[in-house]
């Protein structure tokens, strides 16, 4: 906990300390945390959490059966156990959330970056471009581009990360221009570093902890669209199971089988809430003012 350490490894290990032990005293956040756990684990433990329970096979003779011990959260309009394609479908839902994230991230800090750094008619167009996707509502964008590639959950990722990249782009574009009036970035170009070390090896890292708050505080809007893609039949495709699709099938039996959409849309609901509470946690974590 020194405030002067005297290596990198004390420092890591202190700047750890100090991220754990401020999520740990904010119950919103630690709340997050345990539902992103537990989402994770779902997934990871889903052959053996179903215990025994398949979430394809269908079985007519129990069609929209009532939750019991037989089937935890009852069965869907063919019989399938809800309980298991709701475990089956975390599954999807990382996916999703994980290319999603692998792809707008680097996009956004490139983009962002860039602009920020060299200015000029540089920054000029690429924010242009950026506008134009910002222009438009995420949720329409996102079926626009499905609707044109085609249903699958391949191309609900392509959707939904064409949507999602202006706004990491917006957050690196203003941290770079912040940080690339420092004193220390100055004295790295007077000792000859080459524009791209300076951008990969001093700027980048100082802007990936707000792009890190974002996409965490983001990981419910892109379950959100994922989910609707998959309600509107351009996401996930049968029999996959996939929370958005889930509630679709449910709908027509709403009123009297009301398991069949709700247990998905309460799985939606809290896995959401839990990244917007674990967002606002780690945005605490890297607050430079916060103490």
């Amino acid at each position: 906990m020194s405030e002067a350490p005297a290596s990198r490894r004390q420092a890591i290990l202190g700047n750890t300390y100090r991220a754990v032990r401020t999520i740990l005293v904010n119950p919103a956040a630690l709340a997050g945390l345990l539902i992103v756990v537990v989402l994770v684990l779902a997934a990871v433990f889903a052959p053996w959490l179903a215990m025994g329970q398949t979430p394809l096979r269908p079985d007519l003779a129990n069609r929209l059966a009532a939750p019991s011990s037989l089937h935890w959260f009852g069965t869907d309009e063919l019989g399938r156990d809800i309980y298991a394609r709701t475990l089956f479908g975390a599954r999807v839902t990382l996916t999703i959330v994980a290319l999603v994230s692998v792809v707008v991230v680097p996009i956004g800090l490139a983009v962002g970056t860039v602009a920020g750094y060299f200015g000029g008619w540089i920054d000029t167009v690429l924010m242009r471009i950026t506008d134009i996707f910002l222009a438009f509502p995420k949720l329409i964008l996102a079926l626009a581009f499905a609707a044109a590639l085609g249903p699958g959950i391949e191309n609900a990722v392509i959707a939904i990360a064409l949507t999602a990249w202006p706004a990491y782009a917006r957050i690196a574009r203003s941290e770079t221009m912040t940080i690339a009036r420092s004193d220390f970035i100055q004295a790295t170009v007077l000792q000859g570093a080459s524009t791209w070390r300076i951008l990969f090896r001093h700027i980048v890292p100082l802007c990936l902890s707000s792009v890190i708050v974002r996409l965490t505080l983001d990981m419910a809007g892109i379950i959100l669209t994922a989910a609707g893609l998959g309600f509107l039949g351009l996401g996930a495709q049968p029999p996959t199971a996939e929370w958005g699709a889930m509630v679709s099938a449910g709908r027509d039996v709403i009123l009297d089988q009301w398991w069949v959409a709700t247990i998905p849309g309460l799985a939606i609901f809290i896995v959401s809430l839990g990244f917007n509470l674990l967002g606002d946690g780690l945005r605490d974590v890297f607050d430079p003012k916060s103490t």
